[in-house]
This record gives C-alpha cells, sequence and structure tokens, in this order.
C-alpha cells in the first residue's frame, strides 16, 4: 500500500499473518458473527454483524466481515466505523477520513525506512503513491474484528499514470495485496502493523524487486 519499499513480503511472513487471521477468527470459545456482501440476508440486515456496518454514503464497505460474538455491539461497531474510515482515507486520499480514524499518538509499528513516524506517515505514503497512481482504490476485501484488534485484507488497484522513483507510467494496471492488523484504543485507533505485496508492485510499477 502506500508505497512501502523496504519492508520486504515473503511467504513466511504471510504465512504467519494468514494463521494470525485464522488465530484471531477463534479467540477463546467466543461465537463470531460472519457476514459476506455476495449473500442477500446479510447484505439487508439480516446478520448481527452487518447490521453493525455503517452505511454513510463515501464510506468503504467491506466485502466480508467477522466480528467476535464476545465484543458489546456498541464497541464493534465503532471498530467497525473505525476501518471503514481509514480505508476510505486510503481509497480517496481525503485526510478528513485518516484524522477521524487515528489518534495523534498512533504509532507504526513496521515503519518503512524514509517515512515519518505517527499520522504524518500514512498521509506522506498516500500524497507519495497517488503521484505514481492518482487513481488508486481500496477494497475492504475482508474484515476481522476481534476484541481490540481490526485486521483487514485489502486490494489497491490503480493506473500507473504518473512517477514514482523517476520513473515515468505508461499507465499500466496495478493491483496489489496488503494485511494490515490495527489496535484500537478507547477512541480511536492507536498503532498498527501492516504488510505488502512489494514484489507484485514495483514489478508492475516497472522499478525492480520489493525490498
Amino acid at each position: 500500500m502506500r508505497p512501502r519499499q523496504r519492508f520486504r513480503t515473503t511467504a513466511t511472513a504471510a504465512a504467519g499473518v494468514a494463521a494470525l487471521l485464522v488465530a484471531a477468527a477463534t479467540v477463546g470459545s467466543a461465537p463470531v458473527a460472519t457476514a459476506a456482501s455476495e449473500h442477500p440476508s446479510a447484505a439487508h440486515g439480516g446478520d448481527r454483524a452487518w447490521r453493525l456496518v455503517d452505511r454513510t454514503p463515501g464510506l468503504v464497505q467491506p466485502r466480508a466481515l467477522t466480528v467476535d460474538g464476545s465484543l458489546p455491539a456498541r464497541r464493534a461497531a465503532q471498530e467497525i466505523r473505525l476501518a471503514q474510515q481509514l480505508y476510505t482515507f486510503w481509497n480517496t486520499g481525503e485526510q478528513r477520513y485518516l484524522d477521524s480514524a487515528v489518534d495523534p499518538g498512533f504509532r507504526d509499528n513496521t515503519l518503512p525506512e524514509g517515512r515519518p513516524q505517527g499520522p504524518a506517515g500514512p498521509a506522506f505514503a498516500s500524497r507519495t503513491f497517488r503521484a505514481a497512481v492518482p487513481d488508486l482504490s481500496c477494497e475492504l476485501s475482508d474484515l476481522l474484528i476481534t476484541g481490540d484488534r481490526i485486521t483487514a485484507r485489502l486490494v489497491f488497484r490503480g493506473h500507473f499514470t504518473g512517477t514514482f522513483n523517476g520513473v515515468r507510467g505508461q499507465g499500466q494496471r496495478v493491483e496489489f495485496n496488503a494485511i494490515d492488523i490495527q489496535h484500537v484504543g478507547t477512541v480511536r485507533i492507536t498503532e498498527d502493523w501492516h504488510i505488502e505485496d512489494n514484489q507484485a508492485l514495483l514489478a508492475q510499477l516497472g522499478v525492480g524487486a520489493g525490498r
């Protein structure tokens, strides 16, 4: 996402994140509520999890959703909305969504080299990447809400029509995946961990292998 050149994606790391996703979905013995946008009953609010999604126009909508059944509905809805706000920021580049989602003391625990720490980091990354891919979109493919953690699988898409590291794009299509883990405090997201398929991204941009 955004782009993170220095954080290398490996099969081992990806497998570890996938294992974390599975573990988080089965925390303790608490039941989970799931919903997928392809299911008509869920789309019409028949599922507990789907009823918690904020339908405000303009907010990114998750395509699939899993919610820890032990979470109070208000807290679960809060975390879902924070995820929607954060990924609407990545989908649009609009600062107001980032400001609503992350705490002023936010910390990136997998900070790439050259990116500022704190909320300034995502803002910097979004501007930099949108200079290369102005039509960048962010699909919230899977959203997992467990305790005070938000885990998301994302798909970024766009066309390389701008400039990246001195290379001018030729309009080639860009599509790559990312996984984020966000820690939610009392009000907003306070820290995160993330991993992106930088090898695929940089190959599509034509600027070399990911590092």
